[in-house]
Parts: C-alpha cells; sequence; structure tokens
C-alpha cells in the first residue's frame, strides 16, 4: 500500500503502509500528475490519498476488507456536501448520488479526505482518460466513467476510525465546472435541463455557464477493466443451500414450467416458497401438482384471498431458511446451471446481491458489462439472506409501481451493493394471464387532474 498525503491538494508526503516516507517516490506539485505518476512507479499496489489532518486516523485494518479486489475504488469525507453541489440532483436522480454515509454505498461521488484505487486501474485506463488539473474532478470524473465499465465505486465510512471527528475545508466545484462535467458525462440536452432548473427553482439565470459547457466534448469511455485478474478475499456464506421466493396469480401453467427448471438445476434449491393468491370468495388452490407430483425440493405453499404482490413476498420473506434467496416470477425460464453459474459468480467477486439479466424472448441484449446497477428486479435477483434480514416490502406500492426499486434502496442503505450480471440470463415471458386480475381502483382515480407521475413513483424519487 502508497499512501499519498496532501495538504488541500497539494502533495507533501509519500508514505508506505508502515507509515514510514518512500524515499524514491516522484512527487509533482499537481496531485493528480503524482498521483499517475505513483500508480506508474508502484503498478502492484494500492493507491491511498488521504488528506494530511486524517493521516493519523486512517483505519489501516479495514483496507483489505474494503478493497478486497483490485476493481473497487472508494473513498470517504465526514464532511456534509461533497465536492459536485447538490444541483447535480437536478439531472441525475439514481441512487448513486443520495449517498448514506454511515454504511458502504455505491457512488461515483468520490472525496479528496481519503480513499484508494489499485494501481493497475489506472495503469490500465490511463491513456483513455482526460487528466484534470483538480485531483477531486479527476477522481469524480474517474468514478463516473469507470463505474458503467466495471470499477466498482462506493462511499466507505470504514476507511477512517469511528471517533474521526475533524471537519476539513472541502473546495465545491463551481457553476462553471458542474456544468462542464455534466457536460463530459451526460448526454448534450442534460446542460440545459440544468440550466432550466437553476432558473425555475433558484431564479438564478447561468447563460455562461451553460455556453462555456457547449464547448466540451462528451467522455466516451470504453475501458477493458475484464483484463485485470480478480482474486478477492471477502468472505461471504460458504454454503450452496436456496430458498425460492414466487408469487403467483392464475398462472398454473407457467408456474410449472418454473418448477420443472427449478428441478432441472444441477445446484438444486432447498426451498421453494409460493405465495398463491386468488381474490374470488371461496376459490381454492389450483395447484394440485404440488401435491400430486413428487419434487426435489420442499415446497412451503401458502393460499390467500388477499391479492398484491408486496404483500405475497412478504408472506414468503418470513418462512425464509436458507443462506442465499431466489427473487422469482412466475413466468420465467432459465438453463440447468443458472444457480451453478451465479455460485461461480459469487465465489470469484464475493458479492451479495445479483441482479440478472432479464429480457422478453423479442429482446435484444444491450449491456455486456458486470456493474453497479440501479435496477433491483424482485423477480430476477438473488440475494445474500443476510441482506434481506429484517426488510419488507413497502405495501404503499402495492397495485402500484416501485415496490422492487424500493426494496432495492433498502438493500443499498443497510450497506449492501446491487451488481448487475450480463451473462447468467433470464427469459421473461410476460404471460397474458395472472397479474392483477381484478381493476384495482387507486385513490386517485376519480381526480379531474390526473396526477404524473403516479403517487407510487413519486414516492419512489422522494
Amino acid at each position: 500500500m502508497i499512501i499519498i498525503v496532501h495538504d488541500q491538494l497539494v502533495p507533501i508526503k509519500i508514505l508506505n503502509q508502515d507509515f514510514e516516507p518512500v524515499v524514491d517516490a516522484v512527487i509533482s506539485e499537481n496531485l493528480v500528475k503524482t498521483f499517475i505518476n505513483i500508480a506508474y512507479q508502484f503498478s502492484d499496489q494500492l493507491l491511498v490519498w488521504c488528506e494530511n489532518a486524517y493521516v493519523d486516523h486512517l483505519n489501516q485494518e479495514a483496507f483489505s476488507a474494503v478493497f478486497h479486489h483490485n476493481r473497487i475504488m472508494a473513498s470517504f469525507s465526514p464532511n456534509t456536501p461533497h465536492y459536485l453541489p447538490k444541483a447535480i440532483g437536478y439531472i441525475d436522480r439514481t441512487c448513486f448520488i443520495n449517498v448514506n454515509k454511515n454504511v458502504t454505498y455505491p457512488t461515483w461521488l468520490m472525496s479528496s479526505s481519503v480513499g484508494g484505487i489499485h494501481a493497475s486501474v489506472i495503469n490500465s485506463i490511463k491513456d483513455k482518460i482526460k487528466h484534470a488539473n483538480h485531483f477531486d474532478y479527476f477522481i469524480n470524473a474517474l468514478a463516473k466513467s469507470a463505474m458503467t465499465e466495471g470499477l466498482f465505486c462506493y462511499s466507505e465510512p470504514k476507511l477512517l476510525k469511528i471517533n474521526t471527528t475533524i471537519k476539513t475545508e472541502i473546495n465545491q466545484a463551481s457553476i462553471f465546472t458542474l456544468f462542464k462535467f455534466v457536460k463530459a458525462h451526460y448526454k448534450w440536452v442534460w446542460v440545459f435541463f440544468l440550466s432550466f432548473s437553476y432558473l425555475i427553482y433558484e431564479k438564478k439565470f447561468v447563460f455562461l455557464p451553460l455556453l462555456r459547457s457547449l464547448f466540451y466534448k462528451q467522455v466516451t469511455p470504453h475501458f477493458d477493466l475484464d483484463t485485470l485478474t480478480i482474486k478477492s478475499t471477502k468472505q461471504v456464506a460458504n454454503s450452496r443451500d436456496i430458498d425460492v421466493i414466487i408469487p403467483t396469480i392464475g398462472r398454473k401453467h407457467y408456474l410449472y414450467e418454473v418448477l420443472k427448471d427449478l428441478e432441472a438445476q444441477t445446484v438444486l434449491p432447498k426451498n421453494v416458497i409460493i405465495v398463491e393468491q386468488n381474490p374470488l370468495e371461496g376459490s381454492v388452490s389450483e395447484l394440485d401438482y404440488l401435491k400430486t407430483q413428487d419434487w426435489s425440493f420442499n415446497i412451503k405453499h401458502t393460499f390467500t384471498h388477499q391479492s398484491g404482490v408486496c404483500n405475497a413476498r412478504n408472506i414468503a420473506l418470513n418462512q425464509l431458511k436458507s443462506d442465499w434467496v431466489f427473487f422469482a416470477d412466475d413466468d420465467i425460464r432459465f438453463e440447468s446451471d443458472f444457480f451453478e453459474k451465479t455460485f461461480d459468480k459469487i465465489d470469484k467477486y464475493k458479492i451479495d446481491v445479483i441482479s440478472f439479466l432479464c429480457l422478453q424472448p423479442h429482446q435484444k441484449q444491450s449491456f455486456f458489462k458486470m456493474e453497479q446497477t440501479i435496477v433491483f428486479g424482485s423477480g430476477s435477483s438473488f440475494c445474500n439472506k443476510k441482506a434481506i434480514e429484517g426488510l419488507k416490502f413497502n405495501m404503499q406500492y402495492e397495485f402500484g409501481f416501485g415496490e422492487d426499486s424500493d426494496f432495492g434502496m433498502q438493500l443499498r442503505n443497510k450497506g449492501f451493493d446491487v451488481i448487475f450480471v450480463p451473462d447468467i440470463k433470464i427469459t421473461h415471458l410476460k404471460a397474458p394471464i395472472g397479474g392483477y386480475r381484478t381493476k384495482v381502483k387507486q385513490l386517485w382515480a376519480d381526480d379531474d387532474i390526473q396526477p404524473k407521475p403516479s403517487p407510487t413513483i413519486m414516492l419512489l424519487n422522494q
């Protein structure tokens, strides 16, 4: 480990893991240039940057757990504001912006207070990134560009000792810099949305920052981080015991095909938890094959007259026993090595929550890189049980949309990241029957002016 110590972004010394000076380290007056030089000079090391005020507060014992493989970038600032002003939220409403600083949280918002990245990452992409003179801009631009290319980026409070109370001055980016960043890392149209937002919500006219931003080019990263060998040192559950959660309503045939796919698995689930709903009074279960056929796994079947997928999944969550949970829909198909491939990914990357590629038969794949994702599919995700302990699907979303995204946010606010895996696929048949059998009348259905977005989507945005 190499520690680059700076004072207000001016490099002052280079230390090794024993906090002793590295005498042959190349230091320049600019922190970005120093960082690039040190990465080249010590290509097999973890590079840590640290504000001088925090050096004595580095939690070195946690570094091996935080940077458990070489495609992780993490930073932390005890200060409340980020380098980029909160106005970035006008054009970016993803979960990566509203950072929970109490847990390990996925975000590309980086801080120069303390952080780290492996030198091999810098050396593999340094010819494909434009070096900024300002270190805060550089690390934020690096994380924003590389996050979609397979670099795992986090706000990580464990980098500093718990009792750290020191606050340092944050030199926040100007409006001009914000517009430059947006033009470089988002589609060109967003600088206009940003200017309109300033005008409407802050009564500020930002014509000059908008005009100047038009002269910057958009960054088009094409990093090949897959060339970096990954060997994670993190510990996750060694068990391959799986519980499968399936809410179902009116899809007898499709559910049967899902059960047959589960039975064909090279790694069999322990329990399949089926919550069958039928709101019709006097109705009974139609899933006769659950009892008339022998299955290679234990089936826990609940029948209820209360319809609603949030309630159904919450019923199933109360019955979990195994270390791993597969959230499934009742109209999906997957290959016989589906679980085996999933555990191969878990063993390699030591991840706790996986979101699979889930496409309809006519859809074509458009995402091909493993990455942190804003998506959590409640019918196509795989979780470590410890990640979802104590969590429930919010009943405020029942018969609306957004319950799965909300559950994903609960996971992230608990300190668990959601990773998209592009090469393990689920086919979603989108069966024409089932779903909401009876028309649910929303509270706002008779309003003269219909709310847009719908209340459940507004709740999710908030």
